[in-house]
């Protein structure tokens, strides 16, 4: 489930904000249950393939909301509750009836209100939904448009996934959707155990640390998680890895994300062994009682298979794509930067890596990029940026720098920190 960034979702290395999310589903559980919340195909078709877009490690659909759009939707299996994060929406998509919640423990005021809809009429080519409500936050508390470079409008998950079989190919980025009595061709790969619980997916993996001890975990498959892999309190049970850098992994409704980044030696899923993965380690800390789970799968592992999700018989399969044994990097610049602009072409940074290599050139917070190699950012896109930012370590890129008024030129070296 995608977590809530420092200033706009500035690096999408946890997956974000849940609690949020977990009190609008327990708040309007009673509701959820009365109807069931689904997609189905239309007509006589025996399967529909879906475009869509990857930016920034999130997989972006368009679809129509009561006739109107198109809108950008992340579609996010750890996401229990379609969400809309663009309050805008609430007037331009006509809806007739909603009801006003509180969020009870984030704060006081409007901030801490959302509107749950009646059911929309969320029309993705191919498909028709059956009761399909949402929640609305008052205020935008994501950022999601900052942080992808274009304009994102919501989360879309359990709703999408709970009734058919959805197959997705991340080497040509198109999904395919099929009935269950239809999965025939698709039983191809690994098949792996799929535990459905409050609304949210979970496998069994097993995790070989450093050091060489070995944890079995119940991870979210969690397709809106920009990370590899996220375990929560492991600290305690194993210690601090030998290598690894402190980080601030975000910001979330109730405040900082503190952790570190380290790398695992491997994690097993099925007869698949992926070695060396970048991890995520949060400060330890209790579950909700309503999510105990040991953390989360995100997609920097799950697009390297072609992956087939099938919650009525509650499995996937995976079968390895051509970059399963690509090796995993982390950002080696130290920077943390978001788009702005009414076309999202400037970038700015947001914060800055203590001891990173960005930080010794003085870099700060609130400066812009200008260029990079003496190409203009707004002729880029982040995922751009963010693969010359991870690209190779000791490399030197020259940067425009718009700093106190002035345009500055810097030399950063990247460096590998973990």
């Amino acid at each position: 489930m995608i977590r809530l960034f420092h200033s706009v979702k500035s690096s999408l290395r946890l997956s974000f904000a849940p609690r949020v999310i977990v009190l609008l589903i327990l708040l309007c559980s009673a509701y959820l249950q009365a109807r069931a919340q689904y997609f189905d195909i239309q007509g006589g078709r025996k399967r529909v393939n879906i475009p869509f877009s990857m930016v920034r490690d999130m997989m972006i659909l368009k679809l129509n909301i009561n006739n109107k759009g198109p809108f950008n939707f992340i579609l996010d299996s750890g996401v229990g509750l379609m969400l809309i994060t663009d309050p805008q929406l609430v007037d331009s998509i006509n809806i007739s009836n909603k009801r006003t919640i509180k969020i009870s423990g984030l704060g006081e005021g409007d901030d801490y209100e959302a509107y749950i809809t009646s059911p929309l009429n969320v029309d993705i080519p191919g498909l028709v939904s059956y009761d399909v409500a949402a929640a609305i936050l008052k205020k935008d508390h994501f950022g999601l448009s900052n942080y992808a470079g274009m304009h994102v409008h919501g989360l879309l998950g359990y709703e999408f996934f709970n009734n058919l079989i959805v197959k997705i190919d991340f080497a040509d980025s198109t999904i395919v959707v099929t009935r269950p009595k239809d999965i025939g061709r698709f039983k191809k790969g690994t098949k792996v155990p799929l535990i459905i619980e409050n609304r949210k997916p979970y496998i069994r993996a097993d995790v070989t640390f450093p050091n060489g001890t070995k944890s079995h975990n119940k991870l979210v498959l969690d397709l809106g998680a920009g990370h590899p892999l996220s375990l929560e309190n492991v600290i305690k049970k194993h210690g601090l890895p030998e290598k690894f850098i402190a980080a601030n992994l975000g910001v979330g409704l109730t405040g900082p994300i503190n952790g570190v980044i380290s790398r695992i030696k491997e994690i097993e899923i099925g007869r698949y062994k992926i070695k060396n993965v970048i991890t995520s380690f949060p400060e330890d800390k209790t579950n909700e009682p309503s999510e105990q789970r040991d953390g989360n799968l995100g997609i920097q592992i799950l697009k390297r298979f072609s992956l087939v999700i099938d919650y009525p018989d509650s499995c996937i399969y995976l079968k390895a794509g051509p970059n399963i044994n690509e090796p995993f990097e982390h950002d080696m610049s130290g920077l943390e930067y978001y788009s702005t602009g009414d076309t999202y072409s400037r970038v700015i940074i947001s914060r800055v890596e203590p001891g990173s290599a960005a930080d010794e050139i003085g870099l700060e917070k609130d400066d812009e990029i200008v260029t990079i190699n003496f190409k203009r950012v707004s002729s880029m896109t982040l995922e751009q940026i963010d693969a010359l930012f991870k690209s190779r370590d000791q490399r030197s890129l020259l940067l425009e720098i718009f700093h106190d008024k002035k345009l500055d030129q810097v030399i950063i070296t990247l460096k590998r920190r973990v």
